[in-house]
């Protein structure tokens, strides 16, 4: 089969395929404590919210990414849903261990919360009859499930290129149900690899292990240990069961003859290492039946507690080369296999740290040598299919032969010096802390525009489906029952209309329409290309000005001279307006500072005041050096990307500067702040200071009855003023902007950050 497979597929077929995890895991106090407080209702419903739920307990939360096509992408949206997470549990943590945090009497431990009809009565009364058959403490073990479906065009092809006489589904399943009864063969290994989970806290099961050893303070565990979440104190059923796996009708047939005897009460309740799972998981058996299997679920896999998200991308990648090994792996006709693969999931989960002794076929090899025969053979799979994957399995061959590398002695270790809770918990504050740091982007999705990527990280959270159309455009679907929006850019949507972006668009249309509005804006003149400037020019030399583009956007192409300037900066600057336009538009210069508020539906979301690019001088660096330096700052970046832009030294800058008898290569004096542009955009490398709630509601009704006068939800008002703090003060419209930003508002250089996305939500209809 190995060189059907070399002739058939290429190294990108063969490596691709549907990824998915659930991480499952217990909300904490800062005391290590299980939480007693209700599962965060920005989550929504926990039946419905398909990234964020709940699982046995209202204290238990489950992450689930969608089905991506690479493993680097599960694990980067798994680790966004982790930031998601600890930013709205205030000041819980995660638990990132499988075995359970400090936990009360099952008296105390909160079932998951549910509604009083239907689908989620039946939800609560599943789980009330769960923790009466198995009590409270063993639900609450948490781990980790690993979804994966093979690419179609694995099977099609396989089933082409054969002359069977069996139909494609059934060939279909009898290849994952090949999977699956050698992932129960050889699951052990990956019990050993993975398994991080080699010890319990005092509060849990003290019984689980026949002479326990106490690590640290408050643990306790055996000498050579792996993971007691796959041993005996972990979570399966009473009596040991054996589905028959030799067809899909089997399968079925077996999981009801279970569910007669009162084994189970439903398929969900057989805790097998290894699932197949059907396209409607709630009428598993019936589906399963009907359109076949369509991925597997491995479940034997416990959390990393080194790594963010709960597994690391290595190990990821790794269980996909093992699966593919699983595919291709000959079977023995040994008849008792799964008693054997149980004996051996269990001898490594309490003593695998040892070269403890395994069963193969009714005899006995060592742990280690069975190890180097399997890594040997994906090895040489690897090397046959020129899948490139070697020195990753070296890395586990070294882990397989040094019981020191892996995470159960590794966690250990760390218990036996902090403690069980302690060692635990200060890896979950690490985690937070970096969530923290991490707030403002959605992981995996940073080649994003900021805005869209705060839009995103808002639908998740609230349990919005969120698809990327165009990635490169910025294009993303929203849905949620019957509803579906498409945005592009965070604020283009269907509420606004194309005349709407027009007239924003033409800032002579949107003067008038604003005038119309009895809504003051600066007096100008309009000049195109080709027609003679002199007299405008001279008509404005001297007097406080602004020339621009008449359709510009970011501030490209602004010339602003508040104090006057001579004729030959004025034509500079018509100059450069003419670069972006073939119409320009000067302007009298309104007094006072810049303000951007931000229209979203009907109300002002946040508002701005935006410091011009500009650097502090220190005595020794140029302007040019300083903004270099300055330009380091993680938070600055390129194309809307980050919070802050990068600063850049243009043409406009230059005359900028030479008003104030300056050039690039000045050296400002120590603590001498030099502004670098009049205009203030975030775009060109400006600060944003948050002001929304300082400037009076007269204002700010302005800024929403402009954007009523062009018939825009979201606009973006540029607005002068005096005195920002007094109702009296005279203002200016300047500018109204579609598609506003609204990154700069979320996550301003000085001030409140603002929840945008969540507004932007609600004028979709989504919330």
């Amino acid at each position: 089969m190995l060189y059907l497979f070399k002739e058939l597929f290429d190294k990108e077929e063969l490596l691709s395929g549907r990824f998915g995890v659930e991480r499952e895991g217990l909300r904490t106090t800062i005391e290590g404590k299980l939480a007693k407080t209700d599962h965060p209702a920005v989550f929504g419903d926990k039946l419905v919210n398909p990234y964020i739920i709940t699982d046995f307990s209202e204290s238990q939360v489950e992450l689930i990414t969608p089905a991506l096509k690479t493993t680097e992408e599960v694990y980067h949206f798994l680790n966004a849903l982790y930031d998601i997470l600890a930013l709205e549990i205030g000041e819980e943590y995660l638990w990132p261990q499988s075995m359970p945090c400090d936990i009360p009497d099952d008296a105390y431990i909160p079932i998951a919360k549910y509604g009083d009809s239907g689908p989620w009565r039946e939800a609560r009364e599943y789980r009330e009859r769960l923790f009466k058959k198995y009590g409270g403490k063993k639900q609450l073990i948490s781990g980790i499930h690993y979804n994966f479906s093979f690419d179609e065009i694995l099977f099609e092809r396989l089933y082409a290129c054969q002359s069977l006489d069996i139909s494609y589904k059934d060939f279909k399943d009898g290849l994952y149900l090949k999977v699956v009864r050698n992932y129960l063969r050889y699951g052990w290994l990956l019990v050993y690899l993975v398994g991080a989970a080699p010890m319990t806290h005092s509060s849990y099961r003290k019984d689980c292990t026949k002479h326990p050893e106490r690590i640290g303070r408050d643990g306790f565990s055996n000498e050579g240990a792996i993971s007691y979440r796959n041993g005996e104190c972990g979570y399966k059923n009473d009596t040991d069961l054996f589905p028959d796996y030799t067809s899909v009708e089997a399968y079925i047939h077996s999981v009801e003859a279970f569910v007669k005897d009162n084994m189970i009460q439903s398929h969900k309740e057989l805790y097998a290492q290894i699932r197949p799972k059907a396209k409607d998981n709630k009428n598993l058996l019936t589906s399963i039946a009907k359109q076949g299997i369509q991925y597997i679920e491995l479940r034997s896999i416990d959390i990393n507690p080194f790594d963010k998200a709960g597994i690391s991308l290595e190990d990821l990648d790794f269980i996909h080369l093992f699966i593919i090994y699983l595919l291709l792996k000959e079977e023995t006709n040994y008849t008792e296999w799964q008693q054997e693969a149980l004996f051996n999931q269990k001898n490594i989960a309490r003593l695998g740290q040892q070269d403890v002794r395994l069963q193969k076929n009714g005899e006995e090899i060592s742990r280690i040598q069975w190890t180097l025969d399997i890594l040997g053979e994906m090895k040489n799979i690897c090397q046959t299919l020129n899948l490139g994957k070697e020195a990753l399995i070296d890395s586990m061959l070294e882990k397989s032969l040094d019981a020191t590398k892996t995470y159960a002695y590794q966690i250990t270790e760390k218990a036996k010096e902090e403690g069980y809770i302690g060692a635990h918990l200060n890896l979950a504050k690490a985690y937070k802390q970096t969530a923290y740091t991490n707030r403002y982007k959605f992981e995996g999705y940073e080649d994003l525009e900021l805005s869209t990527q705060i839009l995103i990280k808002e639908a998740v959270k609230r349990g919005i489906n969120t698809q990327i159309i165009d990635r490169s455009d910025n294009f993303i679907e929203l849905s949620k029952g019957h509803i579906t929006e498409y945005v592009k850019q965070a604020t283009k949507t269907s509420k606004d209309s194309y005349m709407t972006m027009l007239m924003m668009e033409n800032k002579t249309v949107t003067k008038k329409v604003l005038e119309k509005h009895h809504i003051c804006v600066p007096k100008g003149i309009e000049l195109t290309k080709g027609q003679n400037p002199a007299l405008a020019i001279g008509q404005y030399e001297k007097r406080p000005l602004v020339v621009k583009p008449k359709s510009t956007n970011f501030g490209t192409g602004i010339s602003i001279f508040p104090e006057g300037t001579s004729k030959e900066d004025i034509a500079k600057a018509l100059e450069i307006g003419f670069k972006y336009d073939d119409t320009v538009l000067i302007e009298e210069f309104a007094k006072g500072k810049e303000y951007r508020f931000l229209v979203i539906g009907d109300e002002v979301a946040g508002i701005l005041h935006r410091v011009p690019a500009n650097v502090e001088g220190d005595g020794i660096h140029t302007i040019t050096e300083l903004v270099e330096i300055k330009n380091q700052d993680p938070l600055r970046g390129k194309g809307y990307k980050t919070p802050l832009e990068k600063i850049r030294l243009d043409s406009s800058s230059e005359l900028f500067l030479k008003q104030r008898q300056l050039d690039f290569n000045y050296v400002p004096r120590s603590g001498e702040v030099v502004y670098l542009r009049e205009n203030s955009n975030i775009s060109t490398g400006g600060d944003s200071i948050d002001y929304t709630d300082s400037i009076p509601d007269k204002f700010k009704e302005i800024a929403i009855e402009s954007a009523r006068a062009v018939g825009a939800k979201f606009c973006g008002v540029d607005m002068m003023l005096e005195d920002y703090a007094s109702e009296t003060s005279s203002y200016s419209i300047i500018e109204l902007n579609f598609n506003p930003a609204i990154h700069i508002h979320c996550f301003p250089y000085k001030g409140k950050e603002r929840n945008i996305g969540e507004k932007v939500l609600k004028v979709l209809e989504l919330l």
